[in-house]
Order: structure tokens, then sequence, then C-alpha cells
């Protein structure tokens, strides 16, 4: 079991729910443990987290994880080890490892993600070298990074049924390249060597809809195993599809689901006594970097919007339109970092959970969406790596509130393997 044990002190009431892991760590392990024997995990996942003080559930995850660099330099260790039992699985002889970094080489901040990735990478063993989709890349090209370091990009490099690099061939393809603009031929057909994550796992196919059709597979099972209330690990959602913002289509299909959905919520809230104001979050169903989403506590706020909110809802990642949204489950915040909203995000390596930082925005409140302009990232420390949970001890001490983190980050890993499973084959 690898959990980290943060030094950043927590703020948040104790949670029933928190007390029932804890008391239920072991029985939680073994079940993991043969979870993980049935199914096959990401290569690498994040997972964004929302702490209501009465609930705890995933509200994004992501097989391409980015934010690599925002992990401290304490957890690097375990990252290693993890990349290196998942590499064992795929390539246990590997010798070179090609990483396909998104096109977006302007954006330093990214960069240095890839980076970091490429240091653990080496560190299992591995010539990690990085090959790039995009047509200005003709050459070689180093790029600084404004934390010292510097990397090399080079053109890609197509032999029959082989992807590679002048002068390098690699047994293993590690995308860090969400295919948001589809999937490119060159990354087709490539029979002998293994490439990771598999096609089916970017945006070109995948939803966000099916992957919380996973998680609820996945919660059920786990809630039955200690006995808890699914929805206090799990947002509710629906899905809308043939949604044109600019056209004003769907606004009947958005008006109903956001109404379904947060009846659903009151009658929870009203279950728990919990006096809050419920909201929903509409998001693309595919896509990623806080575009095309907004928060609302009202159906009437998703009818007849004005042209800025329309442009804003219509177009997500490498321009592209939306035509199916989920409405989600809004969770509020109640994590603060320097009086800023706050949430954790989780990072894992195969089923390992390797670090995590907190997303913190001045700019956004406990009841809207923090991956928007005006966030920034806190690294969190750690005391020792791979340290375990107390249950004698108090739920909101710093390592046994991650480690409830930690548990829920891998549910949402488990329903990522269950979702690939159910989508393969959707490439020709």
């Amino acid at each position: 079991m690898q959990v980290p044990n943060l030094k950043t002190a927590m703020v948040g009431p104790m949670m029933e729910v928190e007390r029932k892991i804890l008391d239920n760590a072991t029985r939680i392990e073994r079940w993991f443990r043969l979870e993980w024997q049935e199914h096959t995990p990401p290569f690498y996942s994040s997972v964004d987290l929302r702490n209501a003080g009465f609930k705890i559930a995933p509200v994004d995850t992501n097989l391409y994880p980015g934010g690599f660099n925002n992990l401290s330099v304490e957890m690097l260790p375990l990252a290693v080890q993890a990349a290196q039992s998942a590499i064992e699985k795929y390539c246990p002889d590997a010798k070179n490892l090609l990483l396909i970094p998104e096109n977006h080489t302007r954006n330093l901040f990214y960069l240095q993600n890839v980076a970091r990735l490429q240091t653990i990478l080496r560190q299992t063993g591995l010539t990690v070298r990085l090959g790039s989709l995009s047509a200005e890349i003709k050459d070689p090209t180093r790029i600084e990074l404004p934390d010292g370091h510097a990397i090399t990009v080079e053109p890609l490099v197509r032999n029959g049924s082989r992807l590679g690099l002048a002068g390098f061939d690699p047994c293993a393809i590690l995308l860090n390249n969400d295919l948001s603009s589809g999937i490119p031929e060159i990354l087709k057909g490539l029979d002998s060597q293994v490439l990771l994550p598999p096609l089916h796992a970017g945006w070109a196919v995948r939803r966000k809809s099916h992957h919380f059709h996973a998680y609820d597979q996945v919660v059920e099972k786990f809630a039955a195993e200690i006995s808890i209330d699914p929805w206090l690990v799990n947002p509710f959602f629906s899905v809308c599809g043939k949604v044109n913002f600019h056209e004003r289509e769907g606004e009947d299909c958005l008006r109903a689901n956001v109404t379904a959905v947060l009846e659903e919520m009151r009658v929870k809230y009203t279950e728990y006594g919990i006096s809050d104001e419920p909201f929903v979050i509409v998001k693309a169903d595919a896509g990623t970097y806080g575009m095309g989403i907004m928060s609302v506590k009202s159906a009437d706020e998703v009818v007849g919007l004005n042209r800025k909110q329309r442009n804003k809802m219509a177009v997500v990642k490498e321009g592209l339109e939306v035509s199916e949204v989920i409405v989600q489950e809004g969770i509020h915040t109640i994590e603060k970092v320097g009086g800023a909203s706050a949430e954790p995000v989780v990072y894992m390596v195969d089923r390992f959970v390797v670090g995590s930082f907190y997303r913190v925005n001045t700019l956004r409140g406990i009841t809207e969406n923090l991956n928007a302009p005006g966030a920034h990232f806190e690294s969190l420390g750690f005391e020792s790596a791979g340290a375990t949970p107390e249950p004698e001890g108090d739920p909101a001490a710093a390592n046994n509130r991650f480690y409830t983190y930690g548990v829920i980050a891998r549910l949402a890993s488990l329903a990522a393997s269950y979702e690939l499973e159910q989508t393969a084959g959707a490439v020709a």
C-alpha cells in the first residue's frame, strides 16, 4: 500500500464516511487487491476531488495527467517505483520508451510536467525521448524551461507498423496527449508496440458520462463492502446529447436534466439535514482544461443564455464544438489554502497513489469550477513516503484525511479501468 502522509494541516469537519473508511481500511485494501486482479489500471491518472464536509467525491478523472511538476519532490521515488511496476506489466524487457506530449510547446508550465515525467520514467531504467505530433516540429528542438531544465522534442518517424524517432525504436509509447482533436493516422495500427493509454482513452472516443456510469458500478460494490450510502462518495449525474449552444438547441433537455438532478440532491439534503443550496455543474461530456463549464442553481439559468455565455459553453479545447453535455451534482468545497477556495488533485501511476496537490483559485467561490483563470497549484509536502493511516486517530488528521482521498481516487482509477474495458474496440 502506498499512501502519502501529508504535513499540510486540513480544515473541515469530521465526517462519518471518513470514520467508516478508516475503520474498514484492512477490508478496503483487500477489496482493492482483489479488484486489481480482475482489472488493469490505467498507466496513470489524476483525479479532481471535492470535499463538501458531508461527502467526498471525484468530479473529474484525467487519463493524460499534465501536472506531475506540481507534485512534491519528496514523492518522486514513490512515482518511480509505481512506474517501474507499470512498465513491467507491458514491456518487462523494455529499453526505450517514446513519450508523446501535447502539441502546445509554448506552454512552458505544461512542458515542465513533461520534463518531470521524463525524469520519473528514466529512473525506471528506460531511455526516454520525446516525439511530437505537431507539424511544426521538423527537427530536434530544444526548449528551455523556467525552472532551468530543458527538453528536446523530435519529429515522429513511422516505419511500417512501428513508430519512433530517427535512430530510436521504442518498445512502448506513452501518450501525454489527450487526442482532443482526433486520432492521428500515425498512431493507428501500431500492432507491434504497446501504446499507453490505448487510443480509445482519448477524448476522440472517451466521454465523462461513460466514466461516471462505470464509477456507479464500482461504488455500488464498494459501498456494499463497507456498508455506506453510495451517495456519500458519488455525485449524481445525467446526460444531454444533441446540444448546440450557438443555435440554442437542446435547451429543453438541459432544463429537464438540471431539474431532475437538483431534485435528487434535495431529497438527499433533506435526508441528511444539509442546509446548503444545491447546485449542478453543466459541462462538456468530452474535453479538459476547465472549458465549457457552468455552475447553476436553477434550470432557468440554462435557458436563454446570452451570447457570451453560449460562446463560452459551445467550444472546448482544440476549438471542438460541444454537442454532448453532462449535468453533474455540484459539490462545494470546504478546503481553503490561504483563504482561497481549493480542491485536492490526486495523482496515480498504475494502481498506486504517488502524490497530490491543491488547485487553488483566488477568484472563484466554493460552488464554482476552480480549473479556471486565477488558479494556481500548491504542492503538498510529505513527512514520509508510503505512510499508513492511523484508524484509531482523528479522521481529520493529515494522514487519515489523505488516506480517504487516496481511497476515493483509487475508486475513480478502478472505474477508469472498467470504462476502458467497456469501450475497447471503439477505434477502428
